[in-house]
């Protein structure tokens, strides 16, 4: 006899063992590889700058494009990611930003450099999103949030890593030896990948797969044999026509749209501070190995931040911790402004400015998989982690910057009164039955 079973159920009740951990470290190495190429573009700027001899507005599409990539990957990754698995998308996009990086050490001049970091931004908008929803699947209710937190952890460790390896390596192979270690690495990983790396058991349930292939999934999870069984979700009901439209109905659009603003402000400091730093230290005369270690601090800071905040965001309210850790880095960007002339006061600044904004974006996006369905999570967490990013990301990136650090500094602090203020609110259930958020400014 055919016996029904909550997979979530069997999830949550199960404990986080060997097939998890292999999820989890599987999309640990992604995202620290996509960390990794997204900020050696900022650490090797003033190389390229200084190989091509361009101005700060000549070498700001390198920059634009890159994130105009990361925007059109997510958009279009999310949706695929929904129709054809996670695990198929994720590997695509190692490979495609792997290949792609590669490439662009040997671009003959700065436009073709920017027209392949806009294709590898393809492959790099598209994985780290999707590893996040893959990650949150696997993990039952109680460690989900500190244990997604622990993996994006990577994506910041990857960074980190970015400026540490940018600052020996560069005067040794220079930017084209850097591009090409960032396409290398990936292209290994993917080999890996097709072997490790399992599909998701709610993907599998969601889009009816046998049961049989759905048993042996849930059998390497929980340690249980399952004969004549057939597994179920507690879920709204799928929208008619695809996952897009549900991000927009009933409670969804008001979870969506203020999402929408917090990421739209959060991710500008971050990909601004990574992005700019170095280029702006090194044009006040500072050289490029210290220019990368002072903003791999920022890389650093976040890393301890977003375990910090993964704790706590597991046993407190998760809407007031990110709230409050938005509001310490607010402080640290000001002494950020007020430290031109003290480089160790900077590197201290940035390194906090890391803990609170960076550790509260990756404890962001932790909390956002839980927000939606599964039938558009993929969906919704790509779409609200990029689609407002590429207004004002990429209208920063693509302007003149004759203005000099003290612009950078001004919008910084008027985008971060923004997120930080959008960032209370109570825990929501992660069946998509979400209660209106409770948001102050």
């Amino acid at each position: 006899m055919t016996q029904r079973r909550d997979l979530q159920a069997l999830i949550d009740a199960a404990p986080v063992g060997k097939m998890q951990w292999r999820v989890i470290i599987c999309c640990f190495l992604v995202v620290m590889l996509d960390g990794f190429d997204t900020a050696a573009i900022g650490f090797i700027a003033p190389d390229i700058r200084t190989h091509w001899q361009l101005s700060a507005s000549e070498l700001a599409p390198l920059f634009g494009a890159g994130l105009l990539g990361l925007t059109a990957g997510a958009l279009l990754c999310g949706p695929l990611a929904d129709r054809f698995g996670r695990k198929r998308v994720i590997e695509l996009c190692v490979a495609l930003f792997g290949a792609l990086s590669l490439l662009s050490a040997f671009s003959p001049d700065i436009e073709t450099l920017v027209l392949l970091r806009f294709l590898t931004g393809l492959g790099l908008g598209g994985a780290m999103p999707n590893t996040i929803t893959m990650t949150s699947e696997y993990l039952p209710a109680r460690r989900r949030g500190a244990l997604v937190t622990l993996m994006f952890c990577g994506f910041t460790l990857g960074s980190a890593m970015g400026g540490i390896v940018s600052a020996q390596l560069v005067p040794l192979i220079g930017w084209h030896g850097i591009l090409a270690l960032g396409g290398i690495l990936p292209l290994m990983l993917f080999f890996g990948l097709l072997f490790a790396l399992p599909e998701s058991p709610r993907w599998q349930v969601r889009r009816q797969l046998p049961q049989a292939v759905v048993a042996r999934t849930v059998s390497a999870i929980t340690g249980d044999r399952y004969h004549d069984t057939q597994f179920f979700l507690h879920e709204t009901a799928a929208a008619a026509k695809g996952s897009i439209r549900q991000l927009f109905a009933g409670r969804q659009l008001v979870i969506t749209l203020m999402l929408w603003v917090v990421f739209f402000m959060s991710l500008l400091i971050i990909y601004l501070l990574s992005s700019w730093m170095p280029t702006l230290l090194n044009h006040r005369g500072i050289d490029l190995q210290q220019a990368s270690w002072v903003t791999a601090a920022f890389q650093v800071g976040g890393t301890l931040g977003a375990l910090l905040l993964g704790v706590l965001m597991d046993r407190l309210n998760p809407f007031r911790v990110l709230a409050v850790s938005y509001a310490l880095g607010a402080v640290c960007i000001v002494m950020i402004g007020l430290s031109e002339n003290g480089l160790w006061l900077m590197a201290l600044a940035i390194f906090g400015t890391g803990i609170g904004i960076s550790g509260s974006q990756v404890g962001l996006n932790a909390l956002t998989a839980t927000l939606y369905p599964t039938q558009s999570r993929a969906t919704g967490g790509e779409l609200v982690e990029r689609h407002w990013t590429l207004r004002g990301h990429c209208w920063f990136a693509l302007r003149r910057h004759d203005d000099g650090p003290q612009f950078l500094f001004r919008y910084v602090v008027f985008c971060h009164c923004y997120s930080g203020g959008y960032q209370r609110g109570n825990a929501y259930p992660a069946d998509g039955g979400c209660p209106p958020f409770d948001f102050c400014t």
